[in-house]
């Protein structure tokens, strides 16, 4: 890592809403220079920015297609133009169809490996070479890489190529210093969770779903966040190819549910 009196570049595609916003604010009041990139909505990057330096640190927006390596290519020549060295990567950006495989179209499988799995490659290829003194490099994952729901395949498997990269990654650029880890989250109370639940046909009812989560909650933005912050902090310096999970308890849970059984069980168990 570069010397503490320097700030640390970090870079966060995705980075004009959502959690990549909520992180890029965390990081700033820290004293960090952060990126942010986005596909179209300038507005609100300025906000996310605005955003940053309010709470201490600094930054600049770049506006670039990461689905498409000349937006890569893009992304960094407009780091380069203001800063000599980055120190952290974070690949949040996603996209996807929410669809069911048998209506699959070759455009919905090519675009979720683009935009899900080969930004985070080729973005880690960027980034190695501005890591002269090592650094950060994190992925934003999600269950669907770990379990099967509705509709969820061509993003999910594209993040579990993803987390396998990541994996594969830990192991080349650690000699450079550099770690590189992933969050995997849950229900996270943001306005993908509502679109998912609520306007994607036939879905089953959220509450049905959270109902039988451990916490008995979804998570928030900032949940991801913090668990984001420290896995890019000096605290995380010796964890590499790992991916820590943000999910109140989901994947470990399995039918039947503690949710669906009675009180009678209850009475069994806790001596109630």
């Amino acid at each position: 890592m570069v010397e503490a009196t320097t700030p640390r570049v970090v870079v966060i595609t995705g980075a004009s809403r959502g959690i990549g916003r909520l992180l890029a604010e965390k990081l700033g009041a820290e004293g960090a220079h952060v990126v942010i990139n986005y596909k179209k909505n300038a507005d609100l990057a300025e906000e996310s920015l605005a955003a940053v330096r309010a709470a201490g640190g600094d930054g600049i927006t770049v506006q670039a297609d990461i689905e498409v390596q000349e937006g890569i290519e893009a992304l960094f020549a407009g780091i380069d133009e203001h800063y000599d060295h980055i120190d952290a990567f974070v690949a949040n950006a996603a996209a996807a169809a929410f669809k069911p495989i048998s209506e699959m179209k070759i455009h919905h499988l090519d675009r979720s490996y683009a935009m899900n799995a080969r930004s985070f490659v080729l973005g880690a290829q960027q980034a190695v070479k501005r890591m002269p003194h090592g650094g950060r490099i994190l992925y934003i994952s999600s269950y669907g890489s770990l379990r099967a729901f509705p509709t969820y395949a061509a993003l999910g498997a594209s993040k579990a190529m993803a987390e396998q990269y990541m994996r594969y990654m830990a192991a080349e650029f650690g000699p450079k210093n550099i770690t590189v880890n992933a969050v995997n989250g849950g229900l996270i109370d943001t306005d993908s969770l509502d679109y998912f639940y609520n306007k994607v046909p036939g879905m089953a009812p959220m509450d049905s779903v959270i109902s039988k989560l451990p916490l008995g909650r979804p998570a928030v933005a900032d949940d991801m966040a913090d668990a984001a912050q420290f896995l890019l902090s000096d605290k995380a310096g010796y964890i590499t190819g790992q991916v820590l999970t943000v999910d109140g308890g989901l994947t470990i849970i399995a039918p039947p549910f503690w949710s669906d059984t009675t009180g009678e069980l209850h009475a069994a168990v806790f001596g109630d």
